[in-house]
């Protein structure tokens, strides 16, 4: 399960060591722990990361499957999830570690920036592939971070992208060694820890409410 440590002002949230899929209990540790660093007001700045092979192969399809009659509650969920880290009034990182998938992708997407391991895992929107539309919220979400090429090339083609060529795409900002990405990730936000949490939350809001006000509306299914 989620696991959160402290370095100085950066939190380092680690998400696990298995596939780190949403379950209802991983999302409910994930809050918790996004509750922890954003108490307070001392600086603050946030680093995820998985613990294995895995960032996070995002919805647990498994379960949904056996709860199909908690779907809407359960993307409601998922949403507020994406929605709450893209707003978040800390500086965010997401240390991308191994494979991040579909909606384990768009959490890392909903992060400030993202450094993604050199030499293993893939960055991948499997939507396309696995017949399962992108709901509006998490379609603006990515359209919100993405060029209008790099949406197409990675939300309408399947296609999975390593570091370099998600770097080169513009999927992730910057791509470390694996002894280096953790630390990496936190230089990228350490300087930033100090930023005012009300003005910092202000301008995320600001400038991603449309994709803000497509997550949080309600009606989107998984289909």
């Amino acid at each position: 399960m989620p696991a959160l440590t402290q370095h100085e002002a950066v939190s380092v949230l680690d998400f696990g060591a298995d596939e780190n899929r949403f379950s209802p209990a991983w999302l409910d540790e994930v809050n918790t722990h996004l509750d922890t660093v954003t108490a307070g007001e001392a600086p603050a700045a946030l680093v995820t990361t998985g613990g294995g092979k895995f960032y996070s192969n995002g919805l647990d399809l498994e379960w949904l499957t056996a709860h199909g009659d908690e779907a809407g509650k359960y993307v409601t969920a998922v949403h507020e999830l994406l929605a709450r880290v893209l707003a978040l009034p800390v500086p965010t990182v997401a240390a991308v570690n191994g494979h991040a998938f579909g909606a384990g992708a768009m959490l890392a997407m909903a992060h400030d920036f993202r450094v993604m391991r050199t030499d293993r895992g893939f960055f991948c929107f499997p939507e396309a592939d696995i017949n399962i539309p992108f709901t509006p919220g998490m379609a603006a979400l990515i359209q919100a971070k993405l060029t209008p090429a790099a949406a197409v090339a990675s939300m309408t083609t399947g296609r999975r992208f390593g570091g370099p060529q998600a770097r080169d795409l513009g999927l992730v900002d910057v791509t470390a060694d694996e002894a280096m990405l953790v630390s990496t990730a936190t230089e990228v936000v350490a300087a930033l820890a100090g930023k005012d949490r009300g003005t910092l939350g202000a301008i995320k809001a600001t400038m991603f409410a449309p994709a803000l006000t497509a997550l949080r509306t309600p009606g989107d299914l998984i289909r």
